[in-house]
Order: structure tokens, then C-alpha cells, then sequence
């Protein structure tokens, strides 16, 4: 199957892809025992349970984005990781109430954002959204950080074809990433294998500059849990090998 540069714009619902993102994570976590929450995670510096607090924490974030508009929480000196380290430290809790609200806070943002205006762009980390690319940036968080529990624990965490969204994400970011680092943004063209064979392509294809390969490890890279040299990605043209360094399938 090839698909061209849509990321969620297609048939395939952004919130129930994000919903079965949920699930999954879900699915691992309620077998987990006590310590392996408190156990270190892929992120450093916080345990598995930390990792579910501040996903916990920002899915509470679009519920409030979404109802009121407040991005109060994005005021002040501080970076986003920062604010979001010492959130997570001010907010700790027994794996099962972490484990508890994790799941609340997943349902009522899927049923927020769902019910929200697809037109209306809402407050976010870097800049407004709109619903549709606030759920794949939920996914890709969902994701990278799942990445991060169970990759420690030795637990299975296949891709699926749920990174779709998530290329699509830091493909079209990456003119952000390009001024982020004082650099013009340069079209990518970007052909890559999903987990079963499919091929995406992102970008105009005659662009001049391009990268090929696995989409998991494209994703990887923009989560920052690969560099590109660690992957078999192949980049072309004048822009593609930094487009690699800067990709990222967040803004912060």
C-alpha cells in the first residue's frame, strides 16, 4: 500500500488510533507489579511511574486546553522539559492511583478531543493545534514513552501501523525544527517502510533532498531514541542528513 502525505488526513481516525495507542500501554501496564513501576524507565531520571504521571499530567493538560483555552501552564522562564520534570516530582503517587488516573485522564482527553471544534486550533506546548494533530501528538508521546517502559522491562512494544501518524508528525514539523536551529527550511522528501511492508511518502518527490528507509527507525529518531546514525536510514541531497539530526515529533 502506498500512501502519500496525509498523516491522519485520511480515513483512518486519528482518535481511535490514539485510543488503541491507549489500550496497548494499558494492556502492559495493568500487568506490572509494584516494582517494576518503581523501577527506571528509558527516560532518565524517572521511573516507569514518573513516566505515567506526566502522561497522565499533560492528558489533563488538553482536557483543560480544550475546555477553557488556558495555556497558563506554558507561562514563565522555564523550558518545557523542565516545567514538565518538576510537575512530575511535585506529583508523585502509589503505582495504583498513578495507574488510575493515567486511564481517567486517557478517556475523558480522547472524548475532549473528539467533541472539540476539528476547526478551532487550541493551546499547546509551542503553538495552537487543532484537535486532529493534538491527538497524533498525543499518539507519538504515548508511543516514544511506551518506548521508554517497556524497553528496560524487556517487553515486546512491536510497531504497528499507527507510526504513520507519527511520521506524518515530525515530517511536517520539520520546518519548525529547521527554524529552531536558525536554518531556512528545505523541502524532504521522505519514502519509508512501515511495519508491514506499506510504503508513506512525505514530502514533494522531487524535492531535492531525500531520506528512505524504516519508518519505526525514522520515528525513533525523531522521538530522540535513536540517532540517525544508529539506523539504516538513508539520507540524500544537500538537506536530508540535517533534517535527520533535527527531526522531532514534538515541539518544545
Amino acid at each position: 500500500m502506498t500512501s502519500a502525505a496525509t498523516g491522519h488526513h485520511s480515513s483512518v481516525d486519528i482518535f481511535s488510533d490514539l485510543e488503541a495507542e491507549h489500550d496497548r500501554l494499558e494492556t502492559i501496564l495493568s500487568g506490572l507489579a509494584d516494582a517494576a513501576w518503581l523501577s527506571e524507565s528509558g527516560a532518565p531520571g524517572w521511573t516507569i511511574a514518573d513516566v505515567v504521571v506526566h502522561l497522565a499530567q499533560t492528558n489533563e493538560v488538553v482536557v483543560a486546553s480544550l475546555a477553557t483555552g488556558d495555556d497558563s501552564w506554558r507561562r514563565g522562564g522555564q523550558s518545557v522539559d523542565e516545567l514538565v520534570d518538576d510537575w512530575v516530582r511535585a506529583d508523585r503517587d502509589a503505582p495504583p492511583e498513578v495507574f488510575a488516573r493515567w486511564r481517567a485522564a486517557c478517556r475523558a482527553s480522547v472524548a475532549a478531543l473528539r467533541a472539540a471544534d476539528p476547526r478551532r486550533r487550541f493551546a499547546w506546548a509551542a503553538a495552537p493545534l487543532k484537535p486532529a494533530t493534538l491527538a497524533t501528538t498525543r499518539l507519538a508521546e504515548h508511543w516514544a514513552h511506551g518506548l521508554d517502559i517497556t524497553g528496560p522491562l524487556g517487553i515486546d512494544f512491536p510497531d504497528t501501523a499507527r507510526l504513520r501518524h507519527i511520521a506524518w508528525l515530525g515530517h511536517s514539523t520539520l520546518p519548525y525544527a529547521f527554524a529552531l536551529a536558525g536554518r531556512d527550511p528545505h523541502p524532504i522528501y521522505c519514502r519509508l517502510t512501515g511495519p508491514h511492508g506499506e510504503t508513506w511518502e512525505l514530502g514533494p518527490s522531487d524535492a531535492a533532498s531525500g531520506v528512505v528507509g524504516s519508518a519505526g527507525e525514522f520515528c525513533r529518531v525523531g522521538a530522540h531514541r535513536l540517532s540517525p546514525e544508529e539506523t539504516e536510514l538513508v539520507a540524500s541531497g544537500p538537506d536530508a542528513a540535517e533534517a535527520l539530526r533535527l527531526l522531532r515529533n514534538y515541539a518544545s
